[in-house]
């Protein structure tokens, strides 16, 4: 029995003399994208590895873009352009009519609708064109 223990330990286990268990060295894949701009390397191949080849804070959020996004959008919408009110004025002028029958929503043919929507939209293009903006000057972007 000592014999059969001591050899087969000593011989490696049948069918699997050529293969290699051993640990493989894992080449080092580098990865670059004009998109992220600069270069990803990973280790591959594992089983359990993402590669990504974008920057995960892909938004940036910035408080002084929003800051001077609303404020950028309340100083223009404020001027007496419409009949000598202004769009931010009409908007919120619309607001109480609508509340003073509450819960019964505004109608389709309400004035609210049109306000709210043009508002809004004002709104979103000044935040999205100070966001583009404002990170295009912090990137470097903005020389010709």
């Amino acid at each position: 029995m000592a014999c059969v223990a001591a050899c087969s330990l000593a011989a490696p286990a049948a069918g699997l003399a050529g293969s290699s268990l051993a640990a493989r060295k894992t080449a080092r894949v580098q990865l670059k994208s004009a998109f992220v701009g600069q270069r990803a390397v990973v280790q591959a191949p594992r089983a359990e590895a993402r590669v990504t080849c974008f920057v995960r804070d892909w938004l940036r959020t910035d408080l002084s873009v929003i800051g001077f996004g609303v404020v950028g959008w309340l100083a223009p919408s404020s001027i007496p352009a419409i009949n000598g009110k202004s769009l931010t004025g009409l908007f919120f002028e619309s607001i109480g009519p609508e509340l003073a029958h509450w819960p019964t929503g505004p109608s389709i043919d309400s004035p609210i609708w049109l306000w709210m929507i043009l508002w809004h939209f004002g709104l979103f293009a000044c935040l999205w064109w100070g966001q583009i903006g404002f990170k295009a000057r912090a990137d470097g972007l903005n020389k010709m």
